[in-house]
């Protein structure tokens, strides 16, 4: 709950201020001199300071020069009945957060004081961040949030196993990161750790990068070559973004993973394989295999153990210490003496959405110690989408606000909103709206068959 300090001559606007606050679910005290407002500050801890301008026995100004002195840490919101330049731009200068204007509505005050106390809980975070022990995290892998608790565990679960890993998220959530932290905490980590792109290469060339061929298997094929399967002898494979593999090199997986054997291009005969499988995609697989895109037999292969990895929105606690950690490395790459993120920087960096999840954090931190001017990282550094971004909320109801449509209509606008935030992943989307995956399905057959309804 914060905590909010009133200062203000008024006592009986004092107790109309704490009464209207604590509906909104703020801890509100109150005092009506300036002094006694500082005495009470340096004695408890307080989110936010919302003082009077004008007090008998010390000022709005003299109090946040004083808060400034003594207590940098709470921001102070003024209050004033004379809502002129000069008396905002010396509350300001005195370290004042916010500047509001007698009298003022509760709604405008509450939100004043909301922006205030973020301001504060950002400010602390930022310098926990630069006062914690240096350590050398994974980058995806950084966070303490509930979600990525729950995939560290997971992975510390699996990583003794032997059994094939299918790691599944959004493109740019870290997925050849996570497959390398299993790596280095399996009985393997002193073996290879080789990852082959399935989309990176056409399939005659992935089918001979993977197995290997004989010298004269194919044209150009001048001298023989040991496939990856091979290469990763004691150690693991990634086959990562395997939704893509190309349907006819499906089973020639499949049976290495079942027979641990391979047969080179060319060659009569087959070499033995050890080599734990890790598998990664951003894909849907099971929609795939619904739509005879991905074999099933290989899908239930791969996807042993799974490994769910959540976007970077659903992890909003992680964005700080993720950028802070990008910062550290890249400034020291650059040799640049930028140690930190300033506040209102912060605060955007929390805001953003990230559709490109761990990856544009990175680069957007790349990008902005290369910028950096100071010692810190501030909001002109950021990218501009990310400066200028704004929370954007489903309109239901179409682009006119006031169009009527069925509840139908209702239904299946969100529905499709969800399914492009997670890029048509149909297993995301109907964990995110709480419904069976098959009730998804006949409602998607069912709106394709019928026209759009719309409310005349």
């Amino acid at each position: 709950m914060t905590r909010v300090l009133v200062v203000d001559d008024d006592a009986e606007l004092c107790e109309t201020l704490e009464l209207g606050l604590k509906k909104r679910a703020y801890d509100v005290a109150w005092v009506t001199r300036a002094g006694a407002g500082l005495e009470r500050l340096l004695a408890e801890d307080f989110d936010v300071v919302l003082t009077d301008m004008t007090m008998p026995g010390g000022d709005g100004i003299f109090l946040c020069e004083q808060v400034a002195a003594n207590r940098p840490d709470v921001p102070v919101v003024v209050m004033t009945a004379f809502g002129n330049l000069e008396a905002a731009v010396a509350a300001i200068r005195a370290g004042a957060y916010d500047f509001i204007t007698k009298p003022a509505q509760l709604d405008a005050l509450a939100i004043a004081i909301d922006r205030a106390a973020r301001t504060r809980a950002l400010r602390e975070e930022v310098r926990r961040l630069k006062s914690a022990p240096r350590s050398e995290p994974v980058g995806g892998a950084t966070g303490g949030s509930e979600a990525m608790r729950k995939v560290m565990d997971l992975v510390d679960r699996v990583a003794d196993s032997e059994a094939t890993i299918l790691i599944t998220g959004e493109s740019g959530t870290g997925k050849e990161v996570f497959a390398n932290l299993i790596h280095q905490r399996s009985r393997r980590a002193r073996g290879p750790f080789v990852a082959v792109n399935c989309t990176a290469m056409p399939e005659a060339l992935l089918e001979s990068e993977l197995f290997g061929h004989t010298r004269g298997a194919f044209t150009d094929a001048r001298e023989a070559r040991t496939g990856l399967f091979v290469q990763a002898r004691g150690g693991t494979l990634l086959l990562d973004e395997v939704g893509d593999m190309p349907l006819t090199l499906q089973p020639k997986i499949l049976r290495v993973l079942q027979e641990r054997k391979v047969r080179p291009l060319g060659s009569t005969s087959e070499v033995a394989t050890d080599v734990r499988v890790i598998a990664a995609t951003n894909r849907d697989l099971e929609s795939a295999v619904e739509e005879r895109r991905f074999r099933e037999d290989l899908y239930f292969r791969l996807n042993v153990i799974q490994v769910p990895l959540p976007p970077l929105r659903s992890r909003a606690g992680d964005v700080l210490p993720l950028a802070q950690h990008f910062l550290s490395t890249l400034a020291r790459r650059a040799d640049k003496p930028v140690t930190g993120i300033a506040p209102a920087a912060a605060e955007k960096l929390v805001a953003y959405s990230w559709p490109g999840n761990v990856r544009e954090l990175q680069n957007c931190m790349e990008r902005a110690v290369a910028l950096a001017r100071f010692d810190q990282i501030v909001v002109d550094d950021l990218p501009e989408r990310v400066r200028d971004y704004r929370s954007s909320h489903v309109v239901v109801a179409g682009d006119d606000p006031s169009e009527l449509v069925p509840l139908e209509e209702v239904e299946r606008r969100y529905t499709m909103r969800v399914l492009e935030s997670v890029h048509g992943n149909k297993a995301a989307a109907a964990r995110i709206l709480g419904v069976e995956r098959k009730t998804l399905y006949r409602k998607l057959e069912r709106w394709a068959l019928e026209p759009d309804r719309r409310a005349p």
